[in-house]
C-alpha cells in the first residue's frame, strides 16, 4: 500500500484516483473545484487544501491537469508540491502537455532532487472509469517498476516508451494523427453524402482498404519501411485521384482543407521528381530513408 497524492480531479483524474483507491492505496486528492473534492471524499479518498498539503508524506505524487502552466503552478507556486514533497518520492505527470514544457519541469525538479515520470494516457474517460487506459511511461526502468503497481490500478497496458520525455512525445504524435484523421474522416464522409452514397456502403468499402485499415499496418511495412520506393501505387496517380476528389468537393461546395493540404504534400513530392515512386515515399521525403532504421 502506497500513499498517493493526486492533483487534478477532472473527468479523467477523478476516475483514475478512484481506481487507485480500489487498488488498496491511500489517495489524498486536490482540485480547485470543491465539487470534485467532495466526490473524491465520497469515493473514500482524503482531501487537501493545497498541492503542498496533498504531497506531504506521499510516496508518489500524480498530476492530471489540462495544460503545462497549471502543472508548473501546482509544482512550484506558493503552496505547491515541491514545498513538501520528499526527494525519496516519485513525481508522475499524466497530463498531456507540450513536450518542451515537460522537459523544463523535469529539469527544475532535478534541482529539487525529485525524479519525474511523464506518463500521459491513451483512450477515453470511459476507460479511465473502467481502469483500462493505456499508460505511456517516459522514464528509466527502475522508476517504472516503482510506479507499476499504481499504474496497474489505472490501466491495462503500460508501455515503456524508452526513457524520460518519450512518453509525452509519443502521446503528442498519437494525438496529432488521431485529431487530423478525424478531420479527414469528416471530409471523406461529407463528400460521400453529397455524392448520394449510402454511408454504410462507404464504410464497408473503405474498411477493406488503407483508407480505414491504416497505412502504418498495411502499405508502409511493405514498402517504405523496407526502403522500397518502387511504385505499388505511384505518387503521380495518388495525387491525380486526390485532385479529382477535390474538384468534386469544390463543385459540391464542400470545404476540404485536409484534402487540399495533402495535395500540397504530394505536389511537393512531384516537384522533387518522386512522381513514379510509391505513395509511401512521402515518409522518405519528410524523413529520409537512412533515418528509418
Amino acid at each position: 500500500m502506497k500513499n498517493i497524492a493526486f492533483i487534478g480531479l477532472g473527468a479523467m483524474g477523478i476516475a483514475m484516483a478512484n481506481n487507485i483507491l480500489k487498488g488498496g492505496h491511500n489517495v489524498v486528492g486536490y482540485d480547485r473545484d470543491e465539487a470534485r473534492l467532495a466526490l473524491h471524499s465520497a469515493n473514500g479518498g482524503k482531501i487537501a487544501s493545497s498541492p503542498a498539503e496533498a504531497a506531504k508524506d506521499a510516496d508518489i505524487v500524480i498530476t492530471m491537469l489540462p495544460v503545462g502552466a497549471i502543472v508548473k503552478s501546482a509544482l512550484f507556486d506558493a503552496g505547491g508540491i515541491t514545498e513538501t514533497m520528499s526527494p525519496d518520492a516519485l513525481f508522475i505527470d499524466m497530463s498531456t502537455i507540450h513536450p518542451l514544457e515537460s522537459d523544463d519541469i523535469r529539469a527544475e525538479l532535478t534541482k529539487h532532487g525529485i525524479t519525474m515520470i511523464d506518463a500521459p494516457v491513451g483512450r477515453t474517460s470511459l476507460d479511465a472509469i473502467k481502469g483500462t487506459l493505456i499508460i505511456l511511461a517516459g522514464t528509466d526502468t527502475d522508476s517504472l517498476e516503482r510506479a507499476r503497481s499504481v499504474f496497474e490500478c489505472m490501466g491495462e497496458i503500460i508501455i515503456d516508451c524508452g526513457g524520460p520525455g518519450k512518453g509525452i512525445r509519443i502521446k503528442v504524435v498519437n494525438n496529432f494523427m488521431s485529431v487530423a484523421l478525424s478531420a479527414l474522416t469528416a471530409e471523406c464522409l461529407a463528400l460521400s453524402d453529397k455524392l448520394g452514397l449510402d454511408r454504410n456502403l462507404a464504410i464497408e468499402v473503405m474498411s477493406g482498404t488503407p483508407a480505414a485499415t491504416g497505412h502504418m499496418l498495411t502499405t508502409y511495412p511493405k514498402k517504405v519501411f523496407q526502403n522500397d520506393l518502387s511504385p505499388a501505387f505511384p505518387i503521380d496517380l495518388a495525387n491525380k485521384d486526390l485532385l479529382i476528389s477535390l474538384d468534386l468537393a469544390e463543385a459540391l461546395d464542400i470545404n476540404m482543407e485536409m484534402g487540399r493540404a495533402a495535395s500540397y504534400v504530394y505536389k511537393e513530392a512531384q516537384n522533387e521528381g518522386r512522381g513514379n515512386q510509391d505513395w509511401t515515399a512521402l515518409y522518405d521525403m519528410l524523413s529520409p530513408a537512412k533515418q528509418i532504421a
